[in-house]
């Protein structure tokens, strides 16, 4: 056999391996999806169905029986619901801005090399990724020492900063930001906060969305800093709301009560499962739809930010 005959031979061995391959992996990544998919599509499909089904039939994967009536009891209940979501809404903006800015600055300042203090603050940051004070240290400090309990602020705050996201920072500034960039700025007299928000900034794009995308959602889908500092029903998020409906089902009939609606009418119509269910996909929808726009520059940030050292 010729060495072209051999050549062709072995890619079209290769060839065959590598399609198997592939089909193995599509395989697989095709039943990952699915298991991700499939318990929405549930929801949902418990969110349109009526009680009356679930209560005989339990759930299903399409329903048996069509019904609108949890979304039209949300509807009714559309100061509730409005408040929780603007609460979420406001808590979710405030709080990715916040921690965008105190997390890149952070990232930034022990990124540079020639900065003194940049050991120090960087077992300051990484120290808490291993060890942390527990949640009664800091249900005291934020409670009693700052005076968190039952304002916005409480929802916030303990959420803005991690340290996992400042060494991502930190990796991202130190492989991709070239120094003699830095250095031709500061020569022309720019200090080191116009350094930052002219020029680090608006070529860090993918950064930011990646940092952005992680605070966004850990800010929309906290309930657990409503568990432990909210007691105002007023600060509740939609979130906090959800967790109630799951621990209790007659929360909303103790919040619609003060709108004049009988308890006892309301406990006995409300749609209580399908009820719970449009609330998650109510939570559920708008960062779904947010995602796909922020794809892009989540991949590659988060990429350049983990492997690149």
């Amino acid at each position: 056999m010729s060495t072209r005959a051999k050549y062709e031979s072995g890619l079209d061995k290769f060839n065959r391996v590598s399609n198997t391959t592939n089909v193995v992996f599509h395989i697989i990544f095709i039943l990952l999806a699915l298991v991700c998919l499939v318990p929405v599509i549930v929801v949902l499909s418990i969110s349109f169905s009526s009680e009356d089904s679930i209560r005989n039939t339990g759930y299903h994967l399409i329903p048996t029986a069509l019904s609108g009536e949890s979304y039209h009891f949300i509807a009714q209940q559309g100061r509730m619901i409005s408040r929780a979501l603007g609460v979420s809404v406001l808590v979710t903006v405030v709080g990715t801005v916040l921690g965008i800015l105190l997390t890149t600055s952070m990232g930034y300042v022990i990124s540079r090399p020639n900065y003194k203090l940049k050991g120090l603050l960087t077992w300051i940051v990484f120290i808490p990724m291993v060890f942390n004070g527990g949640l009664v240290s800091s249900y005291y400090i934020n409670s009693n020492l700052l005076g968190l309990k039952d304002t916005v602020w409480a929802l916030i705050l303990p959420l803005a900063v991690s340290s996992f996201n400042v060494i991502i920072c930190k990796t991202f500034f130190r492989s991709t930001i070239p120094d003699g960039l830095i250095e031709s700025a500061e020569i022309d007299g720019a200090a080191q906060l116009r350094i930052f928000f002219s020029i680090i900034l608006p070529i860090s794009l993918p950064l930011i969305a990646t940092i952005g995308l992680f605070l966004c959602f850990s800010y929309w889908n906290d309930w657990f800093q409503s568990m432990l500092y909210i007691n105002d029903q007023n600060l509740y998020s939609l979130q906090a709301l959800l967790n109630s409906l799951m621990s209790n089902v007659d929360a909303m009939a103790k919040n619609a009560s003060t709108m004049g609606i009988s308890y006892a009418t309301l406990v006995a119509t409300m749609p209580k499962e399908s009820a719970r269910m449009a609330v998650a996909i109510i939570i559920v929808v708008p960062v779904a739809a947010a995602y796909p726009f922020f794809q892009k520059y989540f991949i590659s940030g988060l990429t350049v930010g983990a492997v690149k050292g």
